[in-house]
């Protein structure tokens, strides 16, 4: 199965620095079944990750922690009572964007959507080559700051 191996190893601050974060606070249960991919099953599996990140930062998983801590359990209630000045850019070819914030939440908390986009595409510095349509959303969100 070398075929499926997509690991290329680097190392960076970011890399190790989110390596932690979702070790110890951000943990994202993402996993994949039988026919979900194109790739073999990967299911997650808390008793593995929680190893595993033990014993790479000695720290234990704490899964509920984004939730108890800043609420989320509603987050368009919570963004409406405590948030200010925040753009969601989503790329829905991302698949994190299913768990995004999808539309305007208020005046100030608001929702920019892409049918192409991907993760984090908007943030990457602009090149010759980027569409149209990244152009436009890069535009409309400088315009919103």
């Amino acid at each position: 199965m070398s075929c499926y191996h997509t690991y290329i190893p680097h190392d960076s601050e970011t890399i190790r620095g989110w390596g932690w974060q979702k070790c110890s606070k951000m943990v994202i249960p993402i996993g994949r079944g039988d026919n979900d991919t194109m790739f073999p099953p990967a299911p997650f599996n808390l008793t593995t990750f929680s190893r595993d990140c033990t014993s790479l930062y000695s720290v234990p998983p704490q899964p509920h922690w984004v939730t108890t801590y800043y609420g989320g359990h509603d987050i368009e209630l919570i963004l409406r009572r405590f948030a200010s000045n925040i753009i969601f850019s989503n790329g829905l070819r991302d698949p994190y964007s299913s768990g995004g914030v999808l539309k305007n939440i208020s005046q100030t908390v608001l929702a920019i959507n892409t049918v192409n986009g991907s993760h984090c595409l908007d943030i990457l510095l602009a090149t010759s080559t980027d569409p149209d349509w990244l152009v436009m959303q890069r535009k409309a969100e400088v315009e919103i700051i």
